[in-house]
């Protein structure tokens, strides 16, 4: 062999070169670089932090596979002559086709008790007062971002700090920016312990966060599979365009509480939401590569996302707790405000919050059942906004 590659120099190192074209080693860009440090970053925060480690680890890792030189073009190759096409390019279409987020929103309602909201309606408004922040980012996208309608609307949405809807709304309205938003709305969603105490206790006296609610009544089973069934046809005749993700996440609380598929209501609640997690994740993360970040324009757009989903999330725990101190006026005194930053989607991590900050005050005042309906009515409320803004733009 050593006596071959003396004798055939010339050849040899043609070879090398040809190696080296090859590899991605002469494909090295330094929005690579820079994209790959990201990802290094948001796999620390997900596996050292713990922050939304379940979706957060697959986007990290979806944005490290997409930005190794060379690595986009083999994994996300699209269909070309004998070239098949690669992994990624067809596991996109679960995204682009927004297959996945109603998927997700299918396992949700099969592990999610609607219970704590039934047995208090009040809690629906509550709920419905967090998606304030929705429209209100929506309204300074379009006049400090200068965004049209329908990427506001893709930007607001990160408000209702509800992951799979924010993925949904801007696969179909700002698609190019995907990446960004979802990022921002699984980050705010993990940082619910350090953005929404401060707000809390800012808005509330110590008075109102002592307040202790009293126990919720017991939900019949015949509420339950009743509910479902009712929101899904109210809904899907006024606004059709929430069907595809509250439709799946009723049908999945339907076979949680009838009793009688329980195979696969927790099939739904485990093995599938985790399976569509995963492909998810990495799809959407494999969409930050550098061919989505090749000028500076990019980078601000990325960066103003992050910036307005920050303030629709604050705006959106501000004003559930502004309206939990109505009720507490209203009621005199019987609704602990607190309740009200559960508003936002994040089930049940934000009704988690509003049970430690209650417990601050009084270590034996428990609020996570009252939070919980807030919480889940939150949910609703992020896929009935996302229905509004579909009606008005999707084409």
């Amino acid at each position: 062999m050593f006596k071959a590659l003396l004798l055939e120099p010339i050849d040899f190192l043609q070879m090398l070169e040809q190696l080296y074209l090859d590899s991605g080693l002469s494909k090295i860009e330094p929005t690579q670089i820079i994209l790959l440090l990201i990802s290094f970053v948001l796999i620390y925060l997900a596996i050292v932090k713990k922050f939304e480690p379940l979706l957060l680890l697959p986007i990290a890792f979806g944005m490290f596979l997409a930005n190794i030189p060379g690595a986009s073009e083999v994994l996300l190759a699209k269909p070309h002559g004998d070239n098949p096409g690669g992994l990624l390019y067809y596991l996109n279409k679960g995204v682009e086709w927004v297959i996945f987020p109603p998927l997700i929103f299918l396992g949700i309602g099969a592990m999610t008790d609607f219970g704590p909201m039934i047995a208090n309606p009040k809690s629906i408004l509550l709920g419905a007062a967090s998606q304030i922040g929705i429209f209100v980012t929506y309204i300074v996208a379009m006049i400090v971002l200068g965004k049209t309608g329908a990427q506001a609307a893709a930007i607001g949405i990160i408000g209702g700090a509800d992951g799979p809807t924010a993925i949904y709304v801007a696969a179909k309205l700002y698609s190019d920016k995907l990446t960004a938003i979802a990022i921002a709305a699984y980050s705010y969603m993990a940082l619910i312990p350090i953005i929404q105490p401060p707000i809390m206790r800012l808005l509330t006296t110590k008075e109102e966060r002592s307040v202790r609610m009293e126990q919720l009544r017991k939900v019949s089973k015949a509420e339950k599979i009743i509910y479902p069934i009712v929101v899904t046809a109210i809904v899907g005749i006024l606004l059709p365009g929430a069907l595809p993700l509250l439709g799946m996440l009723m049908l999945g609380n339907l076979m949680r509480e009838s009793g009688v598929v329980e195979r696969l209501a927790k099939t739904a609640s485990n093995e599938f939401i985790n399976i569509i997690t995963i492909i998810l994740g990495v799809c959407v993360g494999a969409k930050a590569n550098y061919h989505t970040f090749e000028n500076p324009q990019d980078w601000l757009d990325a960066l103003g996302i992050i910036a307005l989903g920050l303030v629709a999330f604050s705006i959106a725990t501000a004003s559930g707790v502004l309206f939990g101190k109505l009720m507490y006026k209203l009621t005199g005194g019987k609704v602990n405000p607190l309740i009200g930053s559960a508003g936002v989607s994040a089930v049940p991590m934000a009704a988690r919050v509003s049970e430690i900050e209650g417990l601050r005050e009084d270590p034996e005042n428990h609020l996570l059942m009252h939070a919980m309906g807030p919480n889940v009515a939150g949910v609703i409320g992020s896929a009935i906004a996302a229905g509004v803004f579909l009606s008005f733009y999707a084409v």
